[in-house]
């Protein structure tokens, strides 16, 4: 199908207002926290208010828990029945349920990982997490391999291969559980994996359905490739989905075409015709009880910057020029921020929200990005002074969206980049990138770390706080009109929504990633963190990278504060 999707005429302008109502694609996180995103649509909003801003300083310690591994932790811990369920990274080396009020160990789970799988994967060993249903866990790992547990015992109920590590097809996020399916994506656009999403019966791991993202000769799509470079095309679902329930409707977005130069894939000049190379750097809308694309919105066609898709989509539904849209809202790694029809796919508006070069916009009726004048990398030829670089004006930690106040919350990032096209050949388990960059180059981008609260109805920034470091840690947002969020020295941050005033900061020893949770157990409230600066993207980031890794040092543990009273 086309990826060239036509949006709305009516966007020129829009209004402020924006819904606190919602459809039944969003069920609030309340007391407990049973998903990744907070919630299917995302939002990582708690409906939770006991923790506010006006006792958010008395905020203390209430018990912490080391994850045995250290480096990239990226786990968001679930509670459910007053058990906390957190993965370690490294594999993950170890599952733990803990008692959610004091941190003693239920039971733990160490699945068997191969000592080779470091070398085997991209940008960090990092785990973001576990999927709950029935009681039953679900967890993806590094070896490729999909596991389902007993919530109550940890006893191992299956275990089935879902591709090879060895080609670098590693899996590193949550799964996505939707009626009696556990829907997969993994890793490898760096390798040149042929990127797919898998979903699997809850019951047992087999096999029901599975859907690539590139195509073979012949296969629809196969037109936007050359030849049959579509076989090692990256693409990989390698990153969170979203559910609208109503709709019946699975989001994912796709990774990186592979290599990272287009030559081999069609793309030899600045007009790339009609090697787009459908459907990588994308979001798509699928059934998920057939894995059939019912439509694709490509973000960036035939990318040659490294600009992934698979940032997480935000399920809202907010009032435009006096009608409530049901959008999809992404912040997306190519420096654009897309509000969409999420039923559609039709792009409503598109602005950036970091400085954004390679393209000066989006076609209000193709939906194609405008690309800027000598910014596309060639074979030999340097594009420079790219921005957003190609860790993207948006990394995966996650934002969150406050129905009170119609804001996203986005740990973004002002960093630009040199980059250039060359030869490489394609090796099993090796690096296929293709490609030369340089991040040091001047002019270089003071505090290249941004928190951005961002209006996605006029799509503008609304208060910002600037960080001196890349900013890779992910938001939360509560009733209490909070939005927590960590970053690379190891401090936690309480922040007022609506003015951005920092309220409260505690420092964790070691950096962070992923976004706090919150949950409430007796009455009363707790907001817990994972903690454990990564080593893997960072050391990719120029003198940047080298700050950030000097900033503070590994670690892995989990750390929960209560109000002191």
């Amino acid at each position: 199908m086309k990826s060239r999707l036509r949006r709305t005429a009516a966007t020129a302008m829009v209004l402020a207002g924006v819904c606190a109502g919602y459809t039944n694609a969003r069920a609030d996180s309340g007391d407990e926290w049973v998903t990744y995103g907070g919630d299917t649509s995302n939002t990582r909003y708690s409906t939770l208010s006991q923790i506010n801003t006006q006792n958010v300083t008395g905020l203390r310690v209430a018990w912490m828990r080391s994850l045995g591994s250290l480096e990239s932790q990226e786990s968001t811990p679930l509670v459910i029945n007053g058990v906390m369920y957190v993965t370690s990274s490294a594999g993950p080396k170890t599952i733990f349920a803990l008692n959610a009020k004091d941190g003693s160990i239920k039971w733990t789970y160490e699945p068997d990982i191969p000592e080779d799988f470091k070398q085997y994967t991209c940008c960090g060993i990092g785990n973001r997490g576990l999927a709950y249903k029935d009681g039953k866990l679900f967890v993806g790992r590094l070896d490729s391999k999909l596991t389902a547990l007993d919530a109550e015992t940890g006893r191992e109920l299956w275990t089935t291969q879902v591709n090879d590590y060895k080609q670098g097809a590693g899996i590193t996020s949550p799964p996505m559980l939707i009626k009696d399916l556990v829907i997969t994506g993994y890793t490898g656009g760096e390798f040149g994996v042929r990127g797919a999403l898998q979903a699997y019966k809850q019951s047992d791991g087999s096999l029901v359905w599975r859907t690539y993202s590139t195509p073979l000769p012949g296969e629809p799509g196969s037109e936007t490739w050359k030849g049959d470079s579509g076989k090692n095309g990256g693409g990989t679902f390698w990153n969170v989905g979203a559910y609208d329930a109503k709709l019946n409707l699975l989001y994912w977005g796709t990774g990186n075409a592979g290599p990272w130069s287009t030559e081999p894939r069609g793309a030899s000049k600045p007009d790339i015709g009609q090697y787009t190379n459908l459907h990588t750097a994308s979001t798509l809308a699928l059934n998920p009880e057939t894995g059939k694309i019912v439509w694709s919105y490509q973000d960036t066609p035939a990318d040659a910057w490294d600009y992934d898709g698979v940032n997480e989509q935000v399920l809202a539904d907010i009032d435009i020029k006096g009608r409530v849209e049901h959008t999809l809202l992404k912040a997306g790694r190519n420096g654009f921020f897309y509000v969409m029809n999420r039923e559609t796919g039709k792009i409503i508006s598109a602005k950036p929200y970091v400085e954004t070069n390679w393209a000066t916009g989006v076609d209000p009726e193709s939906g194609r990005p405008i690309e800027g004048v000598g910014k596309r990398p060639f074979l030999n030829v340097w594009a420079k002074d790219v921005c957003p670089s190609l860790f993207g004006g948006k990394q995966w930690p996650p934002v969150s969206y406050s129905p009170d106040t119609g804001l996203v919350y986005i740990p973004a990032m002002e960093m630009c980049m040199d980059i250039m096209g060359k030869e490489e050949q394609k090796k099993t388990g090796k690096f296929y990138l293709g490609a030369d960059f340089r991040m040091d180059t001047p002019p270089q981008r003071p505090d290249p770390g941004r928190l951005l609260a961002w209006d996605p109805v006029n799509q503008k920034t609304a208060w910002v706080i600037k960080e001196d470091l890349p900013l890779l840690g992910g938001t939360m947002t509560t009733k209490g009109g909070l939005v927590f969020y960590g970053n690379i020295r190891g401090f936690l941050h309480a922040v007022d929504a609506k003015s951005g005033q920092v309220l409260w900061k505690f420092n964790l020893g070691t950096g962070v990633n992923q976004s706090p949770i919150t949950y409430m157990i007796d009455g009363k409230q707790y907001l817990a963190v994972v903690a454990g600066r990564g080593a893997g993207a960072v050391s990719f980031m120029g003198k940047a990278g080298e700050r950030a890794i000097a900033a503070s040092p590994l670690g892995g543990y989990v750390v929960v504060f209560a109000l002191d009273k």
